[in-house]
């Protein structure tokens, strides 16, 4: 798929959020996941900023995505701060209260919770308890197990059938941020919860 996209907003208030007026898609997982890298392979550009750091992001970054040939976005991709490093786990979970989580239970315009884990990484609580927190909130999530270029098609396997028992009420999708796999899968499911089918022309999907 082909898309324009372009910064919008950072928030570490709720106060400072944009208006809610198209769907938004937000991406949350565990410091290091590969969250950034995720939104550049989707969007086919550096549009969000990766580093080496744990918990770099601090705020919840807001991007706007249109289609080729439409006058306005149609779409708003939400980047969360990661959750569960050590060093800095706690100041954020203090920060949650004052704009996550009220983003998270009372976004009107939030359409999809695209939520990541390593496969490289065994099943974490504080991925649990995020997987539960946004059940709880009656969102609509997808788990995007990252970084699966890594593996072998045997332990990738093994690791998505022991995910599935971990987390068995969360739809899985396979990601590599660096190979592209899972890329078309994950736009397809955005698409079809955020984007209503009439407003995506077929001329933005390339193969």
């Amino acid at each position: 798929m082909r898309v324009l996209s372009r910064f919008l907003a950072a928030a570490t208030d709720a106060s400072h959020f944009p208006a809610p007026t198209i769907p938004e898609v937000a991406f949350l997982g565990r410091s290091n996941v590969g969250k950034s890298s995720v939104i550049n392979s989707l969007v086919g550009t550096k549009l969000a900023r990766t580093s080496s750091t744990p918990g770099r992001t601090r705020s919840i970054n807001f991007f706007e995505i249109r289609w080729p040939g439409k006058p306005r976005p149609e779409l708003i991709f939400a980047d969360l701060p990661g959750y569960g490093y050590a060093k800095i786990s706690r100041e954020i979970s203090q920060e949650w209260p004052k704009f996550i989580e009220p983003y998270l239970n009372e976004r009107p315009t939030l359409a999809l919770c695209v939520a990541l884990i390593d496969v490289n990484v065994p099943p974490q609580q504080s991925d649990r308890q995020l997987l539960d927190f946004l059940s709880a909130s009656g969102r609509q999530v997808l788990l995007v197990a990252t970084k699966s270029d890594r593996l072998s098609n045997n332990q990738l396997n093994n690791v998505l059938r022991t995910l599935g028992q971990e987390y068995p009420a969360a739809r899985l999708l396979p990601y590599s941020s660096k190979s592209g796999a899972g890329r078309d899968e994950l736009w397809k499911h955005i698409r079809h919860v955020a984007v209503p089918a009439t407003e995506t022309p077929s001329s933005t999907v390339q193969n």
